[in-house]
This record gives C-alpha cells, structure tokens and sequence, in this order.
C-alpha cells in the first residue's frame, strides 16, 4: 500500500484510503484507548492496538486499519511483527464523514464474517456506541451513559460515555493532558 501518510484498507477487491482525523475523533479515540486499557489490558485480559495498525483477514485478503483493537491473551497467536494476521476480539471504528458509510456497511459485515467477536461503532455526532456481538451469542446494543465492557458474556468493567463524549473535556482538556493555556 502506499506510504504518504494516508490509511489505506483492501476490503473486497477495492482499495480505500482514509484522510487524517479531525481533533475530536482523536480525543474520543485517546479517551476509550486509556478506559479499555484500564479495563482490559491493565487488568491481565489483553492487549490494546490503535491506528495505525493493520489487521489481515487470511483467506480473504482484506486488510483494515481500525481506529482501535483489542487482541486477548486466547488469540494472541494473531500479534506479528509487523500487524495482526487473523480476527481480534475487539474492533472499534470512530465515524467521520468520510468513512461512516463503510463502518457502517462492508465493515460490519467484513468484521461479522470474519470472527471478530465485537465491533463497536462511535458516533461522535450522535454520542453513541452501537455494540455489535458476533459469533455465539449474536446481538446488538446501542449504549449511551454507562457503557458495559464484556469478554463474551462476561461483564468486565464500564466505560462513561458521557465523559468519553464530552464537548466540555474537548475545550478544557482532560486529566490524560495538559489544560488550556492561561
């Protein structure tokens, strides 16, 4: 794929490049990276990934750079040098105009047919998660508030999504970085 910056994904025989994000898509992105590692990685269940981080689906020649992943101590066997060779246990993809219909279309089903266990779709305009599950116990939750953090069935943690969300944290920094300048 080319390097000039851009994330580049092969979904389906078609080549798709993805501009930089906006400011507040990398806050939403910082804020769930630091709660998941807390809650998964900290607590001994995982490991957590962000972009740019490539993740091939053998067999099929898809490759995608999601906004997060996580990979559990069970399918670490995926971690390779240079990128995940196989379905995490956790996708998440953070809507942006440019992308929100893929996320939402070949993405979802590329992640449901190719093992990965959940995917979480963020929508900063709407301050919502939607929650897919595949796989042994399918379904769909759209989570605002309180949001539950599961391995499977197993509820390990949650996530507040009103902080995660926060217009106010977007303007007065948060406790992860430095505060306004005086």
């Amino acid at each position: 794929m080319p390097e000039d910056g851009n994330r580049y994904e092969w979904i389906g025989g078609r080549l798709y490049m993805t501009p930089a994000p906006a400011t507040r898509h990398q806050r939403i992105s910082k804020r769930l990276q630091l709660d998941l590692m807390r809650i998964l990685e900290h607590a001994g269940h995982g490991e957590m990934f962000q972009a740019p981080c490539l993740v091939e689906f053998p067999g099929t020649g898809d490759r995608v750079q999601p906004d997060l992943l996580f990979v559990s101590n069970e399918r670490r066997g995926i971690i390779t040098e240079k990128q995940m060779l196989g379905a995490p246990d956790l996708v998440v993809e953070i809507l942006s105009p440019s992308t929100a219909h893929r996320d939402r279309g070949i993405k979802l089903d590329l992640y449901a047919r190719s093992g990965v266990r959940q995917y979480w779709i963020v929508d900063p305009d709407r301050d919502v998660v939607d929650v897919w599950r595949f796989g042994e116990n399918p379904g769909h939750e759209r989570c605002t508030g309180d949001m539950p953090v599961r391995l499977g069935t197993e509820r390990v943690g949650a996530i507040d999504l009103d902080e995660v969300f926060s217009r106010h944290l977007d303007l007065w920094g948060d406790s992860s970085g430095p505060g306004p300048e005086s």
